[in-house]
């Protein structure tokens, strides 16, 4: 795929559809947990694509971490449906991949939907998420865990997972 397709408007609005199309399927009734990540990739490597067959870390660790276990590429559809069951959602920060913008202009956007989610619990997946976003949503009194957590890849997944387990654990009511 040639990367300046990425920077077309026409190709940003159709991907933009077809992950919103995704998550949607996934999405359960009552929100428990709510994870909020950076963006999504540049890529076709989207939380909620069910075709995904390299480098999906984070679907990866947070079935894992959740589920009791890491599902094959083919068997994704299984683990996001066992996911919603237990009423987990995944949003970004940023709707459209990365591209140098800070990410303090998209927060107030964040804030209003993860009020529309109405969620149990929101837990900040990524440093960079946690500085932009933690301020804002605990401001708004939204019950997000105060726990900056890694993104799991590039050797960071053992620090995921004891970070994530951190912020299942935690007590909302001292945050």
């Amino acid at each position: 795929m040639d990367r300046d397709q990425f920077k077309t408007e026409p190709y940003r609005t159709e991907i933009r559809g077809r992950r919103q199309a995704a998550a949607q399927k996934y999405r359960p009734n009552a929100v428990r947990l709510l994870l909020v990540a950076e963006a999504p990739p540049k890529d076709n490597r989207y939380f909620y694509f069910e075709d995904v067959t390299a480098h999906d870390w984070l679907f990866r660790e947070v079935s894992e971490s959740l589920l009791g276990r890491k599902f094959a590429p083919s068997e994704k559809a299984e683990g996001l449906a066992k996911l919603r069951g237990l009423g987990v959602f995944l949003i970004d920060l940023k709707l459209d991949p990365v591209d140098g913008s800070s990410l303090q202009e998209y927060v107030p956007d964040l804030v209003r939907r993860c009020r529309d989610l109405n969620a149990e619990r929101i837990i900040l997946i990524k440093a960079t998420v946690f500085d932009a976003a933690y301020g804002a949503l605990k401001s708004a009194g939204l019950p997000v865990v105060n726990r900056r957590i890694p993104f799991p890849s590039t050797g960071q997944q053992r620090r995921f997972r004891e970070r994530f387990a951190e912020a299942l654990g935690s007590d909302l009511s001292n945050k």
